[in-house]
């Protein structure tokens, strides 16, 4: 999606390592091993603290992937699972400084 939001065409995207978890990917990109995609959620972090610069930040990607944190109807008032969702959505709320 990112290849043909930025206009490569012929990229074999499926060549190259693979990592399927986002905190391996971002050390990897913290240790010198290469470039990787990640989510702004995910490196925001990293990308403060200038361990991670974003390469083309003039492309922008929106995922049409998301996040749903779920619970059984009859938990929906309990204290700490109240707690819990107020603190990821403040967390996920998004940053302007990322």
């Amino acid at each position: 999606m990112w290849c043909k939001k930025a206009g490569l065409a012929g990229v074999a995207t499926s060549r190259g390592l693979k990592i399927n978890n986002s905190a391996a990917v971002l050390q990897a990109v913290i240790e010198g091993r290469g470039v990787a995609l990640a989510r702004s959620v995910m490196a925001g972090d990293d990308l403060a603290a200038g361990r991670v610069v974003r390469l083309f930040p003039e492309i922008p990607l929106v995922s049409a992937l998301a996040y749903y944190v779920v619970y059984r109807p009859e938990c929906a008032h309990l204290p700490r699972l109240v707690a819990f969702r107020d603190w990821l959505l403040q967390e996920a709320a998004p940053d302007a400084s990322v």
